[in-house]
């Protein structure tokens, strides 16, 4: 008997937990905190967003290509090769 009044317990307080969090969630009151704090992030990103410095590029002409022509000797390796040969 007693197992049974603890495990109705238990139900009923699931049940107004989730019963008192869903109100919460969807209330006006909620609604409407959530939506001006998401307007303020948005104003708080926009006003650091005009503050910020944009550098300038100074990456152009940095790579340097090497023509592969002038190495014409390869020498071509196979992984177990490399193991076999103990060099």
């Amino acid at each position: 008997m007693i197992k049974e009044l603890k495990y109705l317990f238990f139900l009923i307080i699931i049940f107004f937990f989730i019963f008192f969090t869903a109100r919460y969630y969807f209330s006006d009151e909620n609604i409407k905190k959530s939506y001006r704090s998401l307007s303020s992030i948005d104003e708080k990103i926009n006003n650091i967003e005009k503050d910020l410095i944009l550098l300038e590029n100074d990456t152009e002409n940095i790579i340097e290509y090497i023509e592969f022509k002038n190495n014409k000797k390869k020498n071509k390796y196979s992984f177990w090769e490399l193991l076999y040969n103990d060099k």
